[in-house]
């Protein structure tokens, strides 16, 4: 996709401040300072419309960015992070499970993972959660450019061993720095956006909460 226009439009804290013009949306989950807010300022090639920070837990709301007027990606509150408050992991827990289970025009997740490091505990917890429901998903493994390239198939492999990544899952490696997954990352958006979402479902409470809730594991830059 060529990307002629980007705007912030708002941080949103419940469905009375999502957008109401039915765009398509593309959410997307990881643990805090996992580079959501790069790999968005490199999709739409701009340096800092998506605000980055070195301090984790920074995102504290739904961030909703608009592309070219016709979708938008949708910024989560990053989960893992021991020094929110349990009860403002709470809150945000809540409000990303409730836009998972009734926003009409969600039509992709992106599991945002640092392909560094094995997958953290919460990583495997959502990456479950979205495949047992069938929600539209792909793990996007950030940071490529921080390992060198030879080592890439071994990080790849153990990241998909231990989320569970099956053949036909779609996973990309990415690098917000040189681009790498830029281009591919696109196509499997515009397939997504141009076609209707999987069927909704009745999803229980509790997963995505206990995820953003779980303080045990601090962040790594």
């Amino acid at each position: 996709m060529k990307v002629t226009s980007s705007d912030f439009i708002i941080s949103a804290v419940g469905p009375d401040q999502y957008p109401d013009d039915a765009l398509p949306e593309v959410a997307l989950a990881g643990r805090s300072n996992v580079g959501k807010s790069s790999l968005i300022n490199r999709m739409i090639d701009r340096k800092n419309l998506a605000r980055t920070s070195s301090t984790p837990g920074k995102t504290q709301h739904m961030n909703y960015y608009l592309i070219n007027e016709m979708m938008y990606f949708v910024d989560f509150p990053g989960y893992g992070y021991a020094k929110v408050s349990k009860s403002q992991r709470a809150v945000w827990g809540k409000m990303v499970e409730k836009y998972m289970a009734e926003r009409e025009t969600l039509k992709l997740v992106l599991l945002i993972v640092d392909l560094r490091h094995p997958p953290t505990s919460n990583d495997k917890m959502m990456f479950d959660w979205l495949k047992h429901y069938d929600l539209p998903l792909c793990v996007v493994a950030t940071k490529a450019d921080k390992i060198p390239k030879t080592r890439w198939p071994k990080h790849i492999k153990i990241m998909k061993q231990e989320l569970g990544v099956l053949p036909g899952d779609n996973f990309i490696p990415f690098s917000s720095e040189i681009g790498l997954g830029k281009d591919e990352l696109w196509s499997l958006v515009e397939g997504f956006i141009a076609t209707s979402g999987a069927e909704e479902e009745d999803l229980p409470e509790g997963v995505a909460e206990e995820a953003i809730s779980d303080s045990e594991e601090s962040s790594e830059s």
